[in-house]
Parts: C-alpha cells; sequence; structure tokens
C-alpha cells in the first residue's frame, strides 16, 4: 500500500503566528495531537505536537536543572528553552526539523520513519505543499479495513496446505527438519518436535492466517535443547477466527 492509500487529505493546520491559547484549543476540539504549520505561502514551515507543550510554565514543568549544569550549557540553550516554556505563538516552540514523505511513498517507509524518530504523524508533501498527513490512527484505519476483507472462501485442503508452506519458505524461524503439517477438512494438524517454544505460537498464527482454515490442532513437542526435558502441548486452542 502507498501513502496516497491511507493519509488523511483534509488536515487541520495553523499559521506560525496563531497563538499557543488557538491552537492548544484548536487540538482539544479536534481531538488532535498536531497540527502542521504553514507559512503565509502555504508552505509547511514545522508541527505542533503534543510533545511541544508537555513543558509550559504555567503549569509549572519546565526543566529544573542545576545551577552548575545551565553554567555548562551555556546562556543560548538555556535562552531556547525559556522560549519554548514561555513563548506565546506557535513559532516560538513548534517543531521546525519536520519528517516528511511523498504520495507514492510505501506504508512499510512510513512505518520505518515513525520508529526511526519516535513520531506519530508524517506530513505528506507534493512540489513542497502540505497534500495530507498520516498518523498512526491512520495506519490503524488500514490495518481494520484490510481485516475486514479477508475473504471467507473454502478452499481445498491441497491449497491450504499450499499455502501455509509457501508462508513458511518465507521464513527464518521455522524448523527445516521435526516439524509435520496436514490438512483434513479444513482442519491443521501440527505435528512434531519443536526447540523453541516461541516456534509452536508462530506456526500456529500461520495456519490460523490461511484462508480456508476452520481450526488448529497443536500436537507438537517440547525439547528443551540443553535439558533435553520433553513438555507436552498446551490445551487445544479454540477455531480459527
Amino acid at each position: 500500500m502507498k501513502v496516497a492509500d491511507v493519509m488523511t487529505r483534509q488536515v487541520v493546520t495553523v499559521g506560525a503566528g496563531t497563538s499557543i491559547s488557538e491552537a492548544v484549543g484548536l487540538m482539544l476540539d479536534k481531538r488532535l495531537s498536531g497540527l502542521p504549520v504553514l507559512d503565509g505561502q502555504g508552505k509547511l514551515v514545522g508541527i505542533l505536537t503534543e510533545g511541544d507543550l508537555l513543558r509550559r510554565g504555567e503549569t509549572g514543568t519546565e526543566r529544573q536543572r542545576p545551577r552548575w549544569l545551565e553554567i555548562l550549557m551555556g546562556p543560548g540553550r538555556i535562552a531556547g528553552e525559556y522560549v519554548k516554556t514561555h513563548g506565546r505563538r506557535v513559532a516560538d516552540i513548534m517543531t521546525r526539523d519536520v519528517v516528511s514523505a511523498a504520495e507514492d511513498a510505501a506504508l512499510e517507509d512510513i512505518v520505518q520513519l515513525m520508529e526511526r524518530h519516535r513520531i506519530k504523524r508524517v506530513p505528506v508533501l507534493k512540489d513542497d505543499r502540505l497534500v495530507g498527513l498520516v498518523s498512526r490512527a491512520d495506519l490503524l484505519r488500514a490495518l481494520a479495513q484490510r481485516l475486514r476483507d479477508q475473504p471467507a472462501a473454502d478452499y481445498r485442503d491441497e491449497e491450504i496446505l499450499e499455502r501455509i508452506h509457501s508462508e513458511l519458505a518465507k521464513a527464518a524461524w521455522v524448523s527445516r527438519d521435526g516439524v509435520t503439517i496436514t490438512v483434513t477438512d479444513g482442519i491443521v494438524s501440527l505435528n512434531g518436535v519443536i526447540l523453541e517454544e516461541k516456534e509452536r505460537d508462530a506456526l500456529k498464527v500461520v495456519a490460523e492466517n490461511t484462508p480456508g482454515v476452520k481450526a488448529v490442532e497443536d500436537h507438537l513437542v517440547w525439547i528443551e535443547p540443553v535439558s533435553g526435558v520433553i513438555l507436552d502441548p498446551p490445551p487445544k486452542r479454540g477455531p480459527a477466527g
């Protein structure tokens, strides 16, 4: 999927000269955790987030440091922090280094950006103009839609088994030996030996995610590789959703 498939196109924005009071009121009214900031020509110049508003003089949450540390930091940095905690305009406290993406970017790239920069939203630009916004909520909506759209068709046992083996062929964690999978009337049976308990859950997830599977029967035996202790399979798991 691409960014254009999931992004929010009607984006609420503010200007750099907007007051903090107005911006905060807008975020609360619209239930938004971030606002892109545009200049007079409509160009993206920053983003105002909840994180930018956590430390404020009005709430007594600005950082308190020992005097010796402030001396080491220097007056420039201390003055900059004062502006962030006491400034009255969006331009005073907004995040200026904005991570953005293009419409044709893959969702995988967006997730990587969110993880790498620890951000919750990514503005989408086209010719330096804001055309949308991708947030974590947008990704959740896309996931929910994909889950709803999954087909509930009937498949022959041979087709189900082929799909399971095809998925396992792409997995680096799967045991190459010792595990046998059979399918009878849509019911998947997992048999054999595993050396890592997490493989059990992963194998069951692969089976349950395969279209046509009605239930999964777990007969796997876990042998602890160091001690050689054999653990029986857990109680039978319910039908696949």
